[in-house]
Protein backbone atom coordinates (compact mmCIF):
# COMPACT_ATOMS: atom_id res chain seq x y z
CA UNK A 1 0.00 0.00 0.00
CA UNK A 2 1.41 3.36 -0.64
CA UNK A 3 2.49 6.16 1.39
CA UNK A 4 -0.24 8.82 1.46
CA UNK A 5 1.85 11.45 2.92
CA UNK A 6 6.07 11.98 2.73
CA UNK A 7 8.35 14.42 4.17
CA UNK A 8 11.34 15.61 3.26
CA UNK A 9 14.72 17.61 4.28
CA UNK A 10 16.58 20.56 2.30
CA UNK A 11 19.70 22.23 3.32
CA UNK A 12 21.63 24.54 1.58
CA UNK A 13 24.47 27.26 2.22
CA UNK A 14 25.97 30.18 0.05
CA UNK A 15 28.86 32.20 0.71
CA UNK A 16 27.90 36.09 1.10
CA UNK A 17 29.50 38.53 -2.02
CA UNK A 18 29.71 41.60 -2.85
CA UNK A 19 27.85 43.09 -5.74
CA UNK A 20 25.44 40.77 -5.75
CA UNK A 21 21.80 41.40 -5.11
CA UNK A 22 20.11 39.95 -1.69
CA UNK A 23 17.77 37.56 -2.20
CA UNK A 24 15.73 35.58 0.55
CA UNK A 25 12.59 33.67 0.24
CA UNK A 26 11.64 34.93 -3.26
CA UNK A 27 12.34 38.68 -1.26
CA UNK A 28 14.91 41.09 -2.49
CA UNK A 29 16.29 42.92 0.58
CA UNK A 30 17.76 46.13 -1.37
CA UNK A 31 19.93 47.48 1.50
CA UNK A 32 21.92 44.71 1.90
CA UNK A 33 25.77 45.75 1.57
CA UNK A 34 26.28 41.73 0.04
CA UNK A 35 24.80 39.40 -1.81
CA UNK A 36 25.23 35.41 -2.06
CA UNK A 37 27.42 33.87 -4.00
CA UNK A 38 25.85 31.44 -7.07
CA UNK A 39 24.92 31.04 -10.52
CA UNK A 40 21.36 31.72 -10.14
CA UNK A 41 19.89 34.55 -7.58
CA UNK A 42 21.51 31.99 -4.70
CA UNK A 43 18.41 32.18 -2.73
CA UNK A 44 19.22 30.39 -0.08
CA UNK A 45 15.88 29.49 1.02
CA UNK A 46 14.39 28.94 -1.67
CA UNK A 47 16.99 26.19 -2.98
CA UNK A 48 16.51 24.19 0.92
CA UNK A 49 13.17 24.20 -0.34
CA UNK A 50 13.08 22.26 -3.34
CA UNK A 51 15.51 19.93 -2.17
CA UNK A 52 12.91 19.54 0.57
CA UNK A 53 10.02 19.18 -1.90
CA UNK A 54 11.81 16.84 -4.33
CA UNK A 55 13.22 14.74 -1.76
CA UNK A 56 9.76 14.30 -0.12
CA UNK A 57 8.96 13.13 -4.11
CA UNK A 58 11.89 10.59 -4.07
CA UNK A 59 13.20 12.98 -7.11
CA UNK A 60 16.16 13.57 -6.39
CA UNK A 61 17.66 17.54 -5.39
CA UNK A 62 17.59 21.18 -6.74
CA UNK A 63 21.41 20.20 -9.10
CA UNK A 64 19.36 17.17 -11.23
CA UNK A 65 16.73 19.92 -12.08
CA UNK A 66 18.90 23.36 -12.26
CA UNK A 67 22.62 22.28 -12.61
CA UNK A 68 24.95 25.34 -12.13
CA UNK A 69 26.71 24.43 -15.38
CA UNK A 70 23.82 25.58 -17.15
CA UNK A 71 23.57 28.76 -18.82
CA UNK A 72 20.23 29.15 -18.36
CA UNK A 73 20.11 29.04 -15.06
CA UNK A 74 22.76 32.22 -14.91
CA UNK A 75 21.06 34.65 -12.71
CA UNK A 76 17.73 33.16 -12.97
CA UNK A 77 15.32 33.84 -9.95
CA UNK A 78 15.11 30.71 -7.52
CA UNK A 79 11.23 31.54 -7.07
CA UNK A 80 10.80 29.83 -10.39
CA UNK A 81 12.39 26.52 -9.95
CA UNK A 82 9.95 26.47 -6.47
CA UNK A 83 7.44 26.67 -9.18
CA UNK A 84 8.93 24.28 -11.46
CA UNK A 85 9.62 21.80 -8.58
CA UNK A 86 5.62 22.21 -7.58
CA UNK A 87 4.05 21.43 -11.19
CA UNK A 88 6.87 18.51 -11.14
CA UNK A 89 5.00 16.90 -8.10
CA UNK A 90 1.87 18.02 -9.04
CA UNK A 91 1.93 16.49 -12.54
CA UNK A 92 2.81 13.43 -10.47
CA UNK A 93 0.05 13.38 -7.94
CA UNK A 94 1.24 15.02 -4.70
CA UNK A 95 0.27 18.40 -3.28
CA UNK A 96 2.23 20.20 -0.35
CA UNK A 97 0.49 19.90 3.06
CA UNK A 98 3.00 22.87 5.01
CA UNK A 99 6.48 23.90 4.71
CA UNK A 100 8.82 24.87 7.49
CA UNK A 101 12.22 27.04 7.00
CA UNK A 102 14.90 27.71 8.90
CA UNK A 103 17.45 30.75 7.84
CA UNK A 104 20.48 30.80 10.20
CA UNK A 105 22.08 34.44 9.55
CA UNK A 106 24.11 37.06 11.43
CA UNK A 107 22.18 39.83 9.37
CA UNK A 108 20.22 41.00 7.65
CA UNK A 109 17.36 40.69 10.24
CA UNK A 110 14.46 38.24 8.71
CA UNK A 111 11.97 38.54 11.28
CA UNK A 112 10.46 41.93 9.82
CA UNK A 113 9.93 40.38 6.19
CA UNK A 114 8.65 36.36 6.89
CA UNK A 115 5.01 37.71 6.58
CA UNK A 116 6.17 38.90 2.93
CA UNK A 117 8.15 35.92 1.72
CA UNK A 118 4.70 33.62 3.33
CA UNK A 119 3.40 35.64 0.61
CA UNK A 120 5.64 35.46 -2.20
CA UNK A 121 5.65 31.50 -1.22
CA UNK A 122 1.75 31.15 -0.86
CA UNK A 123 1.53 32.02 -4.49
CA UNK A 124 4.55 29.77 -5.60
CA UNK A 125 3.47 26.88 -3.84
CA UNK A 126 -0.44 26.85 -4.41
CA UNK A 127 -1.06 26.86 -0.61
CA UNK A 128 -2.24 28.96 1.93
CA UNK A 129 0.33 31.32 3.87
CA UNK A 130 -0.68 29.78 6.85
CA UNK A 131 0.88 26.34 5.90
CA UNK A 132 4.42 28.14 5.51
CA UNK A 133 6.63 28.31 8.47
CA UNK A 134 9.34 30.92 8.35
CA UNK A 135 12.31 31.08 11.30
CA UNK A 136 15.42 32.33 11.61
CA UNK A 137 18.42 32.77 13.97
CA UNK A 138 21.97 33.47 14.83
CA UNK A 139 24.74 31.21 15.27
CA UNK A 140 25.84 33.39 18.09
CA UNK A 141 28.81 34.13 16.87
CA UNK A 142 30.18 30.74 15.72
CA UNK A 143 31.51 29.66 12.36
CA UNK A 144 31.34 30.90 8.86
CA UNK A 145 27.22 31.60 9.33
CA UNK A 146 28.54 33.28 13.13
CA UNK A 147 31.68 35.25 11.18
CA UNK A 148 29.18 36.49 8.56
CA UNK A 149 30.37 34.55 5.79
CA UNK A 150 27.13 33.38 4.67
CA UNK A 151 23.48 32.01 5.36
CA UNK A 152 22.47 28.27 5.15
CA UNK A 153 19.11 27.62 5.63
CA UNK A 154 16.91 24.08 6.12
CA UNK A 155 13.65 23.18 4.87
CA UNK A 156 10.92 20.40 5.63
CA UNK A 157 8.17 19.52 3.31
CA UNK A 158 5.24 17.50 4.19
CA UNK A 159 3.57 16.25 0.77
CA UNK A 160 0.61 14.00 0.25
CA UNK A 161 -1.72 12.30 -1.97
CA UNK A 162 -5.73 12.86 -1.86
CA UNK A 163 -7.35 9.47 -1.69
Amino acid sequence: MPTPFRVGHGYDVHAFAEGRPLWLGGVLFPNSPVGLLGHSDADVLLHALCDALLGAAGLGDIGKYFPPSDAQHKDRASIEFVEEVCSLLTTRGWRIGNVDMTVLAEFPKIGPRTDEMKIVLANALAISPDAIGIKATTNEGLGFVGRGEGICAHAVALIYREE
